[in-house]
């Protein structure tokens, strides 16, 4: 009987310490305008409002990864608990993850080198003759796709895109006027090397903070109580609108 109760009590401490691994959450981004590394530290506006979120859902037991954006998104496709963000809110993304929040919404711009003769745009359908750089699963690379665009060079991440508009093996480069700034900044270009030839007002970014769809319920419902009351204190407004 002794023996019996140990194997017992054994069995029950292997399932609650199972339970509380499985319940830890990965929280996954790319390096950019809402997260980057400074300091061997993962920082950035939508690590505070992810890391805020969290606490204030008493979801402590969670981990911040910077990964290319191809990487976090399939992580969070497949993976329990994964919590990602800046993930556009888009009608064929909307039952793939369990939303909690949008944490910002702006408009993208395309964007050539100033210096670039003979490239011009008055609609969408005419950026289809240029090539355009975007990030593997990225919104603006779906978006374009679904439009009938083929002249798309896709990239690992932001920096890379970038890169090869500096280096003229792009013509157009969608990206927010803020990204577009900070790019330049960290790529230690003039921004006014820049040139906006067209808005993309039909497709505004909707970032959002989301959970992988194998999430628990209530975890989810945790967070989204606390985004929701993070948001309406006027916080996540307040963090976004501060300068890198």
């Amino acid at each position: 009987m002794h023996i019996r109760l140990t194997l017992c009590s054994c069995l029950l401490l292997a399932s609650i310490s199972l339970q509380s691994h499985a319940e830890a959450i990965e929280v996954v981004t790319e390096d950019s305008l809402y997260a980057y590394q400074r300091d061997d530290k993962v920082v950035g506006p939508g690590i505070r409002i992810a890391e805020e979120t969290l606490k204030n859902a008493q979801l402590t037991d969670y981990s911040l990864s910077l990964y290319p954006w191809a990487r976090a998104y399939e992580k969070a496709l497949h993976e329990p608990n994964v919590l990602i963000f800046p993930l556009d809110r888009t009608p064929a993304r909307e039952q793939l993850f369990k939303w909690v929040g949008e944490i910002h919404r702006v408009a993208s711009r395309l964007y050539k080198m100033r210096d670039s003769a003979g490239i011009a745009v008055n609609n969408l359908e005419e950026a289809k003759q240029y090539s355009i750089g975007v990030v593997r699963n990225d919104a603006k690379q779906i978006y374009l796709q679904q439009r009938g665009f083929t002249r798309l060079v896709i990239s690992a991440n932001n920096h890379d895109n970038f890169q090869k508009l500096l280096n003229r093996q792009i013509q157009l480069l969608p990206m927010p006027e803020n990204t577009a700034r900070l790019m330049s900044k960290d790529a230690q270009v003039d921004f006014t090397s820049l040139e906006e030839v067209y808005t993309l007002d039909e497709q505004p970014h909707r970032v959002h903070l989301a959970f992988s769809l194998s999430t628990p319920d209530e975890v989810v419902a945790k967070a989204q109580r606390a985004f929701d009351q993070l948001k309406a204190s006027g916080e996540v407004a307040r963090i976004m609108n501060e300068q890198r």
